[in-house]
């Protein structure tokens, strides 16, 4: 009976054990970067022997948090998120970056109206805007009355506002459903060169680090996945209920620039981007650069 019941407790053990045992917990957002992640979630790749379970955020919030509650291994975040939760404590690394071109300025041709309408005051969209504008030397009013990209397009639709920084995959809806606005700049590349500003980060916890090599190989091939085949990478989205039909369109795809580079080849754009960052919204990153640890190291 002692030999039962011993057994029986086992079984009970091994049936009991954390998801996080048994596999690897991806939290992708939703919007532009869940692109790179299209092959993913139709093909979950397997690291260290442990099958990659991505789930998709609706938000950076949702994201923050799971890492914050151990509730995830890998996640993307916008980078100043990443270097905020980074300077705040939180015990993860950023193993890269995958998207680059996903913030254009906007405007409708013949307005006079100079007024420029931006999301996400203190945020990525309005930095980077407010440093383009500074660049060129120009001060017109800026607006922050709409929250999100969608908003700045319904308003743009309803020929409320004629001027706005939007992203993908609203860009290209906008462009498509109204001639008479035109891109008046990229933003993902206001005074640099290269590839760019990294924007978005990839960020692992460190029991990842030693799985650099394949976890690189396999972000860079679920990029490519989508550029290659962006009428393959729609389709899962929108069976995955991402993107309704038609929102997405291979033209968006491209704009958006998937193309993953680690830590170590992004290192200049990751340094320059934060510097820009600490120079206009300190505190947006937590007070401070992150120091040399935030670049996932290899073992």
């Amino acid at each position: 009976m002692k030999h039962l019941l011993f057994f029986i407790l086992i079984l009970l053990l091994t049936g009991c054990r954390s998801s996080s045992d048994q596999e690897i917990r991806a939290v992708v957002l939703r919007g532009p970067s869940v692109m790179a992640f299209a092959q993913w979630l139709e093909q979950p790749p397997v690291i260290g022997g442990k099958r990659v379970a991505v789930t998709v955020a609706e938000s950076p919030d949702i994201a923050r948090a799971a890492l914050i509650k151990g509730e995830a291994e890998i996640a993307v975040l916008p980078t100043i998120s990443a270097a905020n939760l980074y300077n705040k404590g939180v015990r993860l690394e950023m193993a890269g970056c995958p998207i680059w071109g996903t913030l254009y300025l906007i405007g409708r041709t013949g307005s006079n109206d100079s007024t420029v309408h931006i999301f996400g005051r203190g945020t990525t969209p309005d930095i980077l805007t407010r440093h383009y504008l500074s660049n060129e030397g120009q001060q017109p009013p800026l607006n922050y009355v709409f929250q999100t990209a969608g908003e700045i397009t319904q308003g743009l639709m309803a020929k409320k506002i004629n001027r706005a920084v939007v992203s993908e995959p609203f860009l290209s809806i906008a462009l498509r459903k109204d001639t008479t606005l035109q891109i008046i700049a990229d933003l993902n590349r206001a005074g640099t060169s290269g590839m760019g500003f990294a924007q978005t980060a990839i960020v692992i916890t460190p029991g990842l680090s030693a799985s650099r090599d394949t976890l690189d190989s396999l972000l860079a091939e679920s990029c490519r996945f989508a550029n290659e085949r962006p009428e393959e990478a729609i389709r899962i989205l929108e069976e995955k209920r991402l993107f309704a039909p038609g929102m997405l369109t291979p033209e968006a795809i491209r704009r958006c620039r998937l193309d993953y580079k680690s830590s170590q080849e992004a290192q200049a754009e990751i340094d320059t981007f934060l510097r820009l960052i600490f120079q206009y919204e300190p505190k947006a990153i937590g007070g401070k650069l992150p120091d040399a640890r935030f670049i996932a190291s290899r073992p």
